[in-house]
């Protein structure tokens, strides 16, 4: 009999008021006001652990969303992912009361070099034994831009361009400089470590010169999982080569297939000899609303419906037409011709009527991946997802914290356990806890060409985007 397919379910979360469910810090003993207290981020750890998750993955962004109305008062009054912290640094406060989970943490390689990155990123792998991963993105808020000296975002595909160059840097500091066995800690002859075994990498490229060597020993992992949320074909062919996991979506299963089938077509594009798509695995977005009984599940979504801030959303998408601010009946086109714009923006639909619209944004979210029921109907959600759509695992959604990271541990994960979907065992690093291998990168991984020093001289090719 096959044995079933493991759900890796990791918690979503931001160094932030309002992540992703916006106006819901309000409720009744939320706890999003205390995200710059250490004992928030421990508490929240230990309930992730206790109650049987792979790890906690934490989004950022380097800039205000200032889009909305042409300013960031909607975002700043709605504390709209603003204030926020580095999210780099909550990660050893909650290493420090657990054993087993991981961490992706989000890192953007637009405006920061990668020398600096990659220490800390070995820092951390090291401070949690290997427990750590990297959610590689670029930066898509114009405001982050002019955040780091420039007047405007830097065109898309040159984004991955850098990319491309930050992560051969990177790979070189982490897979190339160090040998394994280099940090010797030889007491009598008074040697901490071999200098044979540590090397420059003397990266000169197009937008990065590196000399090394890196200043931190080879940490458990080397490199640490590589995740990416991506959707764009630069994004895709960049992570075909690079991604270990892909955090994507779909508002239906056959976009999700779809969606991953172009990842895996990628991986076998750009990958290092050998690389197969089939070894990616996929996480998407899920909003999981459980109860004891249907009704009272029913009654905390409804709760959450009407808490919800509609102004958050729209400054969230970045919204440059207000709709808030036309009567309903009235068609998204008139709307926008009111308004002073020449033409529909992108995204929405101009013989829709704004009514519906709004409602529209209201409801985005209650798509393929989001149930609300009893832990035997979220259950069968969940493996339907697993077994019909093929997804590999979800990051969870927070309506309540700690409300929903309790609910799903209480109530839905012994559910899957007992199905025979839950991934337990020892403390093992995080690669090791997904891909059930060892902790380093496969062979077929094209950072593994830096091992021992080899190819420091040799350029990577470029990314083919189809």
């Amino acid at each position: 009999m096959t044995e079933p397919k493991k759900l890796i379910l990791n918690l979503f979360e931001m160094n932030t008021v309002s992540h992703i469910t916006h106006g819901l810090w309000r409720l009744p003993e939320n706890n999003r006001h205390r995200y710059g207290e250490i004992r928030y981020w421990q508490e929240l750890a230990q309930i992730v652990e206790d109650g049987g998750f792979d790890g906690v993955f934490l989004a950022d962004v380097v800039g205000a969303y200032d889009v909305f109305r042409g300013g960031p008062e909607t975002a700043v009054r709605e504390g709209l992912q603003i204030p926020s912290n580095d999210p780099l640094l909550v990660i050893p406060a909650m290493a420090a009361v657990t054993d087993r989970i991981g961490f992706g943490v989000t890192f953007s390689t637009s405006y920061e070099p990668p020398f600096a990155f990659a220490r800390r990123m070995s820092t951390l792998d090291q401070l949690t034994a290997g427990r750590v991963g990297w959610n590689i993105v670029t930066s898509y808020l114009p405001n982050a831009a002019r955040n780091f000296g420039l007047a405007d975002q830097i065109p898309h595909d040159t984004r991955y361009e850098i990319a491309d160059e930050f992560l051969d840097v990177v790979y070189k500091l982490w897979e190339g400089s160090w040998d394994d066995d280099a940090l010797v800690y030889d007491r009598d002859g008074g040697v901490v470590t071999d200098p044979a075994g540590v090397r420059y990498i003397d990266h000169v490229g197009e937008h990065f010169r590196v000399a090394g060597p890196h200043l931190s020993a080879p940490s458990p992992q080397r490199t640490p999982v590589l995740f990416q949320a991506t959707g764009s074909p630069a994004g895709i062919a960049f992570a075909g080569r690079h991604a270990e996991v892909v955090f994507t979506g779909g508002t239906s299963a056959a976009d999700f297939r779809r969606n991953a089938q172009g990842m895996r077509d990628a991986a076998t594009r750009n990958g290092r000899d050998g690389r197969d798509g089939r070894d990616l695995r996929f996480l998407v977005q899920a909003g999981i609303v459980v109860g004891r009984t249907q009704a009272e599940a029913d009654a905390k979504w409804e709760l959450y419906r009407a808490r919800t801030s509609l102004d958050g959303i729209l400054a969230h998408a970045s919204m440059p037409l207000d709709l808030t601010a036309f009567p309903g009946h009235l068609s998204v086109a008139e709307a926008a011709r009111l308004a002073g714009m020449d033409a529909v923006p992108p995204g929405l639909v101009a013989e829709r009527t704004v009514a519906e619209t709004l409602e529209g944004f209201r409801r985005g979210r209650e798509d393929r991946y989001f149930v609300v029921g009893t832990p035997s109907v979220v259950a069968d959600e969940i493996e339907r997802w697993l077994d019909e759509d093929g997804i590999d695992g979800i990051n969870l959604r927070q309506y309540h914290s700690f409300d929903t990271a309790r609910d799903v541990a209480e109530l839905v994960v012994p559910e899957l356990r007992r199905r025979g979907r839950i991934r337990d065992g020892e403390p093992a690093t995080l690669r090791e806890r997904l891909f059930g291998a060892g902790p380093h990168l496969p062979d077929t991984h094209i950072a593994r060409r830096y091992r021992g020093g080899a190819n420091l001289d040799v350029p990577i090719p470029p990314l083919r985007f189809g």
